[in-house]
């Protein structure tokens, strides 16, 4: 697979700015481009579709790119951003919170809700991993609370997931669309090792401290015990010798419920496999089984309910397109 690429360097001097407003303006998450100096202005852009996510190669000076209200308003296809910053500096801003990004900075990004980024003379460079945030296996406001904020990606897991993603965009041309989907699913996979270590960090109080670490752990066994259809409070209170009520109270201080947690984490294990080109020979029935929902009857309900579509027409609308010139 080769990437998509704009390279301003292919077009005049004098084009070169309208040439990047029309190439924004197909992003699939649009912004209004203002640029600080038009002969100095430069800009490069790679995309590489991960399956239903999309890792970009971005380089650009003088420019400073805002995704406004109106714009949220106008089309929003709810996906989280994470940039990488590999060279330069690029400006951040969103949710009141700001950042310069150096090279082994990471910032984050909700697409709905206003941002802004900005590169001057010297070109800022950077990954830009875009994936919807339905993929997120975390309470979302561990994301949003980032967005506009900075954190280094050189050491720790974080390392782990920029040097991940950096590799990717080497490595890339030489992925299947199937390879490109599922690296795209441990790149989100990595990504949410990042949040938790976020997550770990020393709290203030004992008891919120202690309680945090009993949510991270309650939130660990389900993800590894989605598969079975009897996983609920009952379960989850009796396999970590709780009350029902401390049970509730530990999810309602994360945003959120045991029932609505489980919930969410099997239909977005569905819709993973659901998209999963590699899984296409498995049928609808067999990847709900796998993830907790038995009953087709009951399955249906709840992912057209979080989807408002079916299984069958979610499966269709990200079925991989055919190969060029088959």
């Amino acid at each position: 697979m080769h990437p998509l690429v704009f390279d301003t360097v292919e077009v005049p001097v004098a084009e070169r700015p309208a040439a990047w407003v029309e190439t924004m303006a197909l992003a699939q998450v649009t912004q209004r481009v203002k640029f600080l100096e038009t002969a100095r202005f430069s800009a490069r852009m790679e995309i590489m579709p991960l399956g239903v996510g999309q890792l970009s190669t971005l380089s650009y000076a003088s420019l400073i790119a805002q995704r406004t209200p109106r714009l949220v308003r106008q089309s929003d296809p709810e996906m989280y951003h994470v940039a990488v910053a590999t060279d330069g500096e690029i400006g951040i801003e969103q949710n009141r919170q700001s950042s310069l990004l150096c090279r082994g900075d990471m910032g984050f990004f909700d697409s709905s809700r206003p941002f802004d980024t900005q590169a001057g003379e010297t070109p800022g460079q950077a990954l830009l991993f875009q994936f919807p945030k339905s993929l997120l296996r975390l309470p979302h406001q561990r994301f949003t609370a980032l967005c506009g904020l900075s954190r280094p990606w050189t050491q720790g897991v974080g390392r782990l997931f920029g040097q991940f993603l950096v590799e990717l965009s080497q490595q890339y041309p030489h992925c299947t669309p199937q390879q490109a989907a599922r690296l795209g699913a441990t790149a989100v996979d990595l990504l949410t090792a990042v949040l938790a270590q976020e997550d770990d960090a020393p709290r203030d109080g004992d008891g919120e401290s202690q309680q945090h670490g009993t949510f991270l752990k309650m939130s660990a066994f389900v993800t590894e015990h989605l598969a079975d259809p009897d996983l609920g409070p009952e379960a989850l209170a009796g396999a970590h010798h709780v009350s029902l009520r401390y049970l509730h109270r530990v999810f309602q201080d994360n945003g959120t419920t045991p029932r609505t947690f489980i919930r969410e984490q099997r239909l977005d294990r569905c819709r993973r496999d659901l998209a999963d080109p590699a899984l296409r020979h498995l049928t609808i029935h067999a990847i709900a089984t796998r993830w907790g929902y038995p009953q087709p009857d009951a399955f249906a309900r709840a992912f057209r309910a979080a989807t408002g579509m079916s299984a069958s027409e979610y499966r269709a609308l990200h079925a991989a397109p055919p190969a060029q010139g088959s």
